[in-house]
C-alpha cells in the first residue's frame, strides 16, 4: 500500500506537493498531448496509419458515446470534453501495466475526484443553460406527477443522489478499479518472483501458474484501464442528458 503514498520529491506538506505519482501522471499527459499534435500537425485528406487510428478513438466518442447518448444536435457542444475525458482517464489509466511506471495515476483519489467535479459542473451546466437555474432545481427535486406530501421525502433523496452522489460515486469507481488492479498485479508478481527465487524443490514450479495469472491479470488490467474510460465518460454524457431532459 506505500506504493499509493510515495515520499514527496517537492512541495511536502503542501496542495502542489510533487511525487512518483505526479511524475506518473505527467508523463501521461504529455504523451497523450504530443500523440495528438504530431497527428493533427500531419493530417492529411488520405488518412494514414496513425491518423487512421487516431480518427477511430475520436469517432468512438463523438459516435458511440455523445452522440449515441444525447443527439447529434446537443452532443456538439460537450464532445470536446467528452473525448478530453476519455483519453485522460485512459492514458493515466494505462501507466498501471507500463514498464518503468508500474501505476495507475488515477488509482489515487485526486485525478478521479478532480474528473468527477468536471462532470459535476458539466451536467449542472447542462441542466440549468436548458431549464434556468430554478427550473433545473426544481425539475431535479421535484419532479413532476408526484404526489405533494411525497417531496418530504423524495427531495432530499433527489438532492442526495443528485447533487453528492453522482460524482462520489464516479470518484470511487474509477479510483477502486485501478487500486484492486494494482494490488492484484503486485500479488501475483511479487509471489512469482518468491516462489522462483526463494522457494525450492517443487514449489519453483508453482511459479510458472503465478506467473501466468499475472500475464493474464496484465492483460485484464489494459481492459479494465479501457472499460474504465468508457464508462467514466458514458455516465457523464448520461447525466448531462438527464440534467437537459425534463423529468
Amino acid at each position: 500500500m506505500g506504493e499509493f503514498f510515495p515520499p514527496a520529491l517537492a512541495f511536502e506538506g503542501t496542495i502542489f506537493e510533487f511525487n512518483r505519482i505526479s511524475i506518473v501522471r505527467l508523463i501521461a499527459a504529455v504523451v497523450l498531448s504530443l500523440a495528438f499534435w504530431l497527428v493533427a500537425r500531419r493530417a492529411t485528406l488520405v488518412p494514414g496509419r496513425a491518423q487512421n487510428i487516431a480518427e477511430m478513438g475520436l469517432d468512438f466518442v463523438r459516435v458511440n458515446i455523445a452522440e449515441e447518448v444525447l443527439g447529434k444536435v446537443k452532443a456538439r457542444p460537450f464532445v470536446p470534453l467528452l473525448t478530453m475525458m476519455f483519453f485522460a482517464i485512459f492514458a493515466m489509466n494505462i501507466t498501471g501495466v507500463l514498464p518503468l511506471l508500474n501505476i495507475a495515476s488515477t488509482s489515487v483519489v485526486a485525478v478521479p475526484l478532480l474528473l468527477a467535479v468536471v462532470a459535476w459542473v458539466a451536467f449542472i451546466y447542462a441542466g440549468v443553460k436548458a431549464h434556468g437555474p430554478v427550473g433545473f432545481v426544481r425539475g431535479s427535486l421535484f419532479p413532476a406527477g408526484v404526489p405533494w406530501p411525497i417531496y418530504i421525502v423524495l427531495a432530499p433523496i433527489e438532492l442526495i443522489s443528485t447533487f453528492i452522489l453522482r460524482p462520489a460515486t464516479l470518484t470511487i469507481r474509477l479510483m477502486a478499479n485501478m487500486l484492486a488492479g494494482h494490488l492484484l498485479l503486485v500479488l501475483f508478481f511479487g509471489l512469482t518472483n518468491y516462489l522462483f527465487v526463494e522457494a525450492s524443490g517443487a514449489l519453483k514450479a508453482v511459479s510458472v501458474l503465478t506467473f501466468g495469472a499475472a500475464f493474464a491479470f496484465t492483460l485484464f488490467e489494459i481492459f479494465i484501464a479501457a472499460l474504465q474510460a468508457y464508462i467514466f465518460t458514458l455516465l457523464t454524457a448520461v447525466y448531462i442528458n438527464l440534467s437537459q431532459e425534463a423529468h
